[in-house]
């Protein structure tokens, strides 16, 4: 059992009849607890059932876990800050366990059940996208698991909508707490190796991402301390100077092709990525970047000679009044935004339209953008995590603090 014969595998279940088989046999229960519960079984078994046919994922599973696990990731389980160990459900099963709680004495709900079903194969996938190098081609790979990302979120599925594309499985995957923080910088160096486009898209998710994740950290972990944020990410900060970096080179290469605007996504992924520190990549080299100062160089060098440009375009990314802002979100790791939007679209047992991805950009349906973010912080606000002693939300969206970031970035871009 291989990447390519695991593909396979994954792909008849998610093209053609066979989830709507699965969520109509599940659904056939007396309620809706009884068709959790079956759909918990065979999510904990990786094994599916669809009239004659049996698709068996549990030996692949099991091999590709227990290999990103000696890497130094937990994709499929969970932290428990609590018990302050590795959940013992996975996350998709977990997700469900909560689902019973709340709606189990319902009558069945098959959109639910196909949420959670495509939820759970999400999941998969994200394993998937940490052993695109174990064999063959990784750029090839990790394009295939892009088919795959499309299938699951086409007509066949759901309608619940998860990312927008393959490279952020890669955020998805690896953006838990992990205790030890050992697999971040051998991931980094793998990720160096794909072709331009692949990093281009890895760099653009982890900027707008790890922008929202410091800000976070800065004002309710560090308590605006830019020091004690920089000593207590290590891990981070070399993955955002590789998405700056890279995201800068992108920028300079489509100047020098003789584009006037080389593309509204590309600078505000930079905006994004430099606004919690923008010192640390645009001012002195700090202690934090040592390990990768010549791509901060690299940075610094072409955000120097573009910089009356790039300034120019932030501008249209300057928080305002009614307009959905990434600058105005907050959050403490990219796969509890997700698992927000999944129990919302649950409860309601109708999906959302909108990915993770959607919410790292100002453009697109910016009302429904600002919608699903409060409605996010709703729930960060009725289960809030003690950090400093204080009860606080992981989630936030406020429009006011996104306006004070962008005003601050500016200013030091400038110095």
């Amino acid at each position: 059992m291989n990447f390519d014969a695991g593909c396979a595998l994954i792909e008849s279940a998610l093209t053609g009849t066979t989830r709507r088989e699965i969520v109509a046999e599940a659904a056939a229960s007396r309620d809706f607890g009884t068709a959790l519960l079956r759909l918990r079984d065979s999510m904990r078994a990786n094994v599916w059932s669809a009239g004659s046919q049996c698709i068996s994922l549990e030996r692949i599973v099991t091999a590709f876990d227990r290999r990103t696990r000696q890497d130094g990731f937990h994709v499929l389980h969970d932290w428990d800050g609590k018990a302050d160990r590795v959940t013992a459900d996975t996350i998709p099963v977990d997700v469900l366990n909560y689902l019973h709680q709340h709606r189990g004495a319902q009558p069945a709900d098959t959109r639910a059940l196909a949420i959670l079903l495509d939820y759970y194969f999400f999941h998969i996938l994200a394993v998937f996208a940490l052993r695109i190098w174990d064999e063959g081609d990784a750029d090839a790979n990790l394009d295939r698991l892009g088919r795959l990302l499309h299938a699951l979120q086409g007509s066949d599925g759901s309608g619940q909508r998860f990312a927008t594309d393959a490279e952020t499985l890669v955020l998805i995957a690896t953006s838990h707490f992990e205790l030890q923080e050992r697999g971040y910088d051998k991931l980094l160096a793998r990720v160096r190796t794909l072709n331009d486009a692949h990093r281009t898209a890895i760099a653009l998710g982890h900027a707008g991402s790890m922008g929202c994740h410091l800000r976070f950290g800065f004002e309710a972990t560090y308590v605006r301390d830019t020091l004690v944020m920089r000593r207590d990410n290590v891990a981070d900060y070399p993955w955002l100077c590789f998405a700056l970096a890279t995201l800068m080179q992108e920028y300079s290469r489509r100047k020098a092709e003789g584009a006037a605007d080389p593309d509204d996504a590309i600078a505000e992924g930079i905006l994004n990525g430099v606004s919690p520190d923008a010192r640390a990549f645009v001012g002195d080299p700090p202690a934090v970047l040592a390990s990768c100062e010549q791509e901060r160089a690299a940075f610094r060098e072409r955000f120097l000679g573009y910089r009356d440009d790039l300034l120019g375009t932030f501008e249209r990314f300057r928080p305002s009044a009614g307009r959905f802002s990434p600058l105005s979100f907050f959050f403490n790791f990219s796969h509890n935004v997700l698992k927000g939007i999944v129990i919302d679209a649950l409860l309601r047992g109708r999906p959302w339209g909108l990915t993770l991805n959607d919410l790292l950009t100002a453009n697109g349906e910016g009302a429904s953008k600002a919608q699903l973010a409060e409605t996010l912080m709703g729930y960060a606000r009725a289960s809030p995590d003690t950090i400093n002693g204080r009860p606080t939300p992981v989630i936030v969206y406020d429009p006011e603090s996104g306006r004070e970031a962008f005003g601050v970035t500016m200013r030091k871009l400038r110095e």
